[in-house]
């Protein structure tokens, strides 16, 4: 049988940011389900082209990896620059979309993700979230106020919440 060709990306009409969370969604679906993470994707977006520029999910890359820090980094490899410049590669304005509110503090100690997006913020305009975070690992997510204060919007894309939400936990006890 022949290997299919077809990209989920295909499938995401032109604008559509249901879609593109959909696809988002998808992506997330290729971490490992670990008790000690959510299964998270992202999608950096070139809106003025309708164009996917990178995708990212959860554990993607080495090291305890974030979806949106796994996104950035492959956007750095792309243009073929570090992160430190990445905002002088990009388009003028990216679009990320990510299944859950980035986060605000690692327990790791690697850099939070609301970080890494506001050190590239004079790119990134909008961040679209399909879910905030649960307060499993972190409490008081404080992802939305600091991508505020740094100019970046933040938009809900409502209707995929249960399903983001049943992907980003699987792995995890599930409690009575």
């Amino acid at each position: 049988m022949a290997e299919s060709t077809h990209s989920p990306i295909a499938d995401v009409q032109p604008g559509s940011h249901k879609g593109y969370m959909r696809l988002a969604l998808s992506v997330a679906t290729r971490s490992p389900p670990k008790p000690t993470n959510y299964r998270v994707g992202a999608v950096a977006v070139d809106p003025a082209k309708d164009e996917v520029l990178a995708t990212g999910f959860t554990l993607e890359l080495p090291g305890n990896t974030h979806a949106e820090q796994c996104c950035i980094e492959k956007l750095a490899r792309k243009y073929s620059v570090t992160t430190e410049y990445l905002s002088d590669a990009l388009p003028d304005v990216v679009a990320l979309y990510t299944t859950m509110e980035p986060c605000s503090l690692r327990l790791s100690g690697n850099t939070p993700c609301v970080d890494r997006i506001i050190a590239i913020s004079n790119r990134i305009k909008i961040v679209y979230v399909g879910v905030r975070e649960p307060e499993t690992f972190v409490s008081d997510n404080s992802s939305y106020r600091k991508l505020f204060e740094a100019g970046i919007q933040v938009v809900h894309v409502k209707g995929l919440e249960d399903d983001i939400l049943q992907v980003a936990t699987a792995g995890h006890e599930k409690r009575a």
